[in-house]
């Protein structure tokens, strides 16, 4: 080979190398590019904490207990002839005596004109990442002195196009294992929906988003839905997704209306910085009242299935996007629907629908014809949608949210308008255990019992205007009691003399949980309890 085409040859093959995000890739080409231009023989081996693209400190000792991975066999004889002498991915370690050694602990080829053999360091960033050997067969001249420098000059190209790989693999999954931590682990068990979740990240670390989605039980046994899209990628958008959805599920339990999320939420990602930029749909499902609220901030509209397998794309004011601070009032409105028991509800990001040769109205339809079949599981469902319009290395983060809206049965809610006098509260209490035993709940008597008189004198009390009381048995006991008065009850210490304050603290104390929250009439005060508990 004369020293020009040597140069071209350089020049072309580090294209190559380099065409490459991925290090396990370059090493290949690397080989492959040799064969058979220089070599008849090429075999790359890796330090295993750099095939792994582990973040373990590198290691400026190279002796035998160094652990190696052969990533790359590359030869021109028959196919699999290797395979079983030098198998691609054996992991190895390298004994002291070896060339091998030599050229890992000098930083320098290694060169044995005996057997036509040239064993190349692996060097980057002054780190030795691993090393590659080149053989000529016994019909071929062995390797000259610009052979070496040649296969030298390349080997320092493609350690830094392999280490480039290997960072590169590192911040992928520094981002990937980010998003995971902020993202909701598993669906939450309520009753009256079952939801379920789907997340697919971008195959490549630019282009991997702020995409999150949450499901959020609320009070009343509501269940609270939301998703969003950060604008942007890589670890900032993940991060801001991640302070985007902490704040969520921190003014949902301030039970507000989709619209009133949305403003706060546009408020918080103000302050953040004008690089908080992100869209984001809320819906909030009453399985009791049967109603769905939905506001939206530039979002993808959610579909609502039918049981029947009707689909349709719900007409949700698109509104703006959080963060860029519309004055306006009107910037996001709330939005109902009656909903029936049965339905579904599936809401997903653009990374779903849009593809280089799909845009989001044609995603929209693939996606309404992927749900016509209600009588699929729902999991089976998601997985169906996401095999269909997604590729396993999609070019944008893909999350996709599906509810099934089965309801409550009426029979297991019952509710009252009380009279604001002394004599309602043993009226509630009789009403409450009346329910109780018909629901075969006889172990909670008792308890009830003595939380109603709390909870309802309480409202007497310290309430105004109509009092209400509600009992929902689903996956536990839920009793509310409302009144027309702002201010909500706070736990408070009881002194020996004191002659009030103990009532929330003997519900703190018997129930599973309880709380309090503003409606648009008053307040709402509740405890929960375990079915089967005594």
């Amino acid at each position: 080979m004369a020293v020009r085409e040597r140069f071209i040859f350089l020049g072309e093959a580090g294209q190559q190398i380099g065409s490459s995000l991925d290090h396990l890739q370059a090493s290949r080409t690397l080989a492959e590019v040799l064969v058979p231009r220089l070599a008849d023989f090429v075999a790359v081996e890796l330090l295993e904490r750099v095939a792994a693209a582990d973040w373990a400190p590198a290691s400026h000792v190279v002796d035998a207990t160094t652990l190696m991975r052969r990533v790359a066999v590359v030869h021109d004889g028959e196919p699999g002839r290797w395979d079983d002498t030098i198998p691609e991915g054996e992991a190895l370690f390298l004994p002291d005596d070896t060339p091998f050694a030599e050229a890992m602990r000098t930083g320098r080829a290694v060169h044995v004109p005996r057997r036509a053999l040239l064993v190349v360091p692996l060097v980057a960033r002054g780190q030795v990442l691993g090393t590659f050997k080149l053989l000529r067969k016994a019909s071929r001249s062995g390797f000259d002195e610009l052979d070496v420098a040649v296969v030298d000059e390349l080997a320092r190209r493609a350690a830094l196009c392999i280490d480039n790989g290997r960072l590169y693999r590192r911040e992928v999954q520094m981002v990937q294992e980010l998003q995971r931590t902020m993202l909701p682990a598993e669906a939450p068990r309520i009753a009256g929906a079952r939801v379920c979740f789907r997340y697919r990240p971008a195959g490549q670390v630019a282009q991997v988003g702020g995409d999150w989605f949450d499901a959020i039980p609320l009070p009343g046994c509501r269940l609270g839905i939301v998703i969003g899209d950060v604008m942007g990628h890589g670890v900032t958008s993940a991060a801001i997704m991640g302070q985007l959805r902490t704040a969520v599920r921190t003014l949902a339990m301030q039970d507000l209306r989709p619209d009133q999320m949305l403003r706060h939420l546009d408020d918080l990602a103000q302050r953040l910085g004008e690089g908080c930029v992100a869209t984001c749909l809320y819906a909030v499902y009453d399985p009791v009242d049967r109603r769905c609220q939905i506001a939206n901030a530039g979002h993808l509209p959610p579909v609502l299935v039918s049981p029947y397998g009707e689909t349709a794309v719900l007409r949700v004011p698109s509104g703006v996007p959080i963060g860029v601070g519309d004055e306006s009032s009107e910037s996001f409105e709330t939005v109902e629907f009656p909903v029936a028991d049965g339905a579904r509800l599936v809401l997903c990001t653009d990374g779903l629908l849009e593809h280089r040769d799909r845009d989001v109205v044609e995603g929209l339809e693939t996606l309404r014809g992927c749900l016509a079949d209600t009588g699929r599981p729902l999991d089976r469902t998601c997985d169906d949608i996401v095999d269909v319009l997604t590729p396993e290395s999609p070019a944008d983060d893909v999350a996709l949210v599906a509810v099934a809206l089965d309801g409550i049965p009426k029979e297991d809610v019952a509710a009252w308008d009380l009279e604001a006098e002394a004599s309602m509260v043993p009226r509630a209490r009789a009403q409450a255990t009346a329910k109780l035993l018909d629901w075969g709940l006889h172990d909670l008597v008792d308890t009830v019992e003595l939380l109603v008189s709390e909870l309802v004198t309480n409202a007497l009390v310290h309430g105004a205007g109509a009092i209400g009381m509600r009992l929902i048995k689903g996956s536990t006991l839920l009793c509310e009691v409302n009144d027309d008065g702002y201010e909500l009850p706070r736990l408070c210490q009881a002194d020996a003399n004191d002659e009030s304050g103990r009532g929330l603290q003997l519900v703190s104390h018997l129930a599973e949980r309880w709380g309090t929250h503003r409606t648009d009439l008053g307040k709402v005060v509740w405890f929960e309890m375990l079915l089967g508990s005594p």
